[in-house]
């Protein structure tokens, strides 16, 4: 094991943020083709998935709306047709005059509003509570299972119709969740699900919501015992934390034996592995045995970025950036001060994270947003604040953003095929947003801006005026009373109760 508080080495990219080169901010994106490669092992191929609900003959048509269909081309207005769960027709669409006087098709104009794909989340967490993470392993089952729901909900009201599970708090609560979504009982994404994250005994993070395991073959038993419990994903604890004090983020935890004993146990059982690898040496190790994602990778050095690119087909990064940001400039006001962040280290791994992420994102290594909102001062609802970190820190365009958050999430499920995009015969998943995200992609921040979000051919949310058109002085005789629109206020609850 790496011995701990390391002093890191010099490496090769440009390190300080003052002065990081800049991307450019026009063009193809360039991370398309890089997603495209990604090729997970076919025997990983989670369990084929589908939400019940939507009838096959329910049809749905956007009229005039601008579309970013992430395949990266750039948007273009146009119309689009939904029919059962799956996108008909995109941009031109056959015989819209009939459509449009079709009493069982429900039209919504777009009047130039951006339709683009539902987003996603690469690193999860749908049973971290916005508060006391310390005390979610105290939380009653039945409490706990309501919270996971509305988490969950909470995903789908802020537009994210795809989620990959980094980790549960108790064992079934991520397996339970996502077969009820499917089921059709609750709101919720397209997710895969995972259990506890698994801690050597000398290594957890937070000991109520762990699976401890020590060695090869304890480590394979727990992996066994995930997959029978139904999980898609297994997670791995493999560094330290610096808010703990006593574990930092450059220790690594997890030895070579141990790490490739996980792989093959996993991948012998058709799962993939995720990890929380800050330490240089858990990158390292991650890359070394085939851990399929890797989350955070802050302090990846030299050799491992080699690695990395090397291997840049098999994995994925998904760092959470919006964790270090929030936890060194945001806590103060929930009892962390700023002093504290920054003397236990996190000035110096946001620092260090911003440049190895804008390195891996200059050599084509796949970089995902996403992850660890549930925390107090990550709370749920505001997961899009990971899209604008990639834009104003990490050197990706808006479009690149959302291709990551699209495409790149649709490859992380393995389902790139059939999700992701705005394209026909695809899974009609997609948010209408009220503004244009390339100009400013913090509107995909703004939950009132998200006019319409879909999901699987089914409208989750629609505003009265998507029904309602007002009416226009001179119509039908000019027999409508022209009144101002005024919205009824409503009642918002918070979106975490804190335990």
């Amino acid at each position: 094991m790496a011995p701990a508080r390391i002093q890191e080495p010099p490496v090769s990219w440009p390190t300080d943020s003052n002065n990081l080169p800049t991307s450019k901010l026009n063009g193809s994106p360039a991370n398309v083709a890089a997603i495209d490669d990604v090729r997970f092992s076919s025997n990983l191929q989670p369990k084929e998935y589908s939400i019940f609900g939507t009838h096959p003959e329910s049809t749905i048509l956007f009229l005039d709306v601008n579309i970013l269909d992430s395949t990266g081309r750039l948007p273009y207005r146009g119309d689009v047709l939904i029919e059962g769960e799956k996108f008909a027709a995109v941009g031109e669409v056959p015989d819209v005059e009939a459509l449009k006087s079709n009493s069982k098709v429900r039209i919504f104009n777009g009047r130039g509003r951006t339709l683009l794909s539902g987003l996603g989340d690469a690193h999860t967490h749908f049973s971290w509570n916005g508060g006391d993470l310390d005390r979610l392993g105290e939380l009653g089952v039945e409490e706990h299972t309501l919270l996971t729901m509305r988490s969950a909900q909470c995903f789908l009201d802020s537009g994210y119709t795809m989620c990959f599970g980094a980790a549960s708090a108790k064992k079934r609560l991520d397996v339970v969740i996502r077969d009820a979504i499917n089921a059709g009982d609750i709101p919720g994404p397209r997710y895969l699900a995972n259990g506890q994250e698994m801690a050597r005994r000398d290594g957890e993070l937070v000991g109520g919501i762990t699976a401890f395991a020590d060695g090869p073959d304890e480590m394979r038993e727990v992996i066994r015992e995930h997959v029978e419990l139904g999980v898609d994903n297994i997670k791995l604890s493999m560094s330290g934390e610096e808010i703990t004090e006593i574990r930092s983020a450059q220790d690594c935890y997890f030895t070579d034996e141990e790490t490739a004993a996980c792989v093959d146990e996993a991948h012998k059982l058709g799962k993939r592995l995720c990890a929380h690898a800050r330490a240089r040496d858990s990158v390292k190790m991650c890359i070394r045995h085939g851990v399929d994602v890797i989350y955070h990778a802050s302090y990846i050095d030299d050799e491992g970025m080699d690695m990395l690119e090397k291997n840049k087909t098999k994995h994925v990064v998904a760092p959470a950036i919006n964790w270090l940001i929030a936890t060194l400039y945001e806590a103060e006001a929930f009892g962390y001060p700023h002093s504290k962040a920054e003397e236990v280290g996190y000035k110096r791994e946001l620092d260090a994270a911003i440049a190895g992420l804008r390195e891996m994102h200059r050599r084509g290594i796949v970089v995902l947003p996403g992850g660890d909102y549930g925390f107090a001062w990550t709370p749920h609802g505001t997961y899009a604040r990971d899209l604008e970190h990639f834009v104003n820190l990490l050197g990706f365009t808006p479009h690149e953003a959302i291709i990551a958050a699209t495409q790149g999430v649709a490859a992380l499920l393995m389902r790139g095929h059939e999700l992701g995009q705005v394209r026909p015969g695809y899974f009609a998943d997609c948010i209408l947003v009220d503004g244009n995200p390339l100009e400013d992609i913090t509107v995909l921040q703004d939950h009132d801006k998200l006019n319409i979000i879909c999901i699987n051919g089914h409208v989750h949310k629609a505003g009265r005026k998507e029904y309602v058109p007002p009416p226009i002085a001179g119509q039908d005789g000019n027999m409508h009373v022209i009144v101002p629109d005024v919205d009824v206020p409503e009642v918002k609850r918070a979106m975490q109760k804190q335990y």
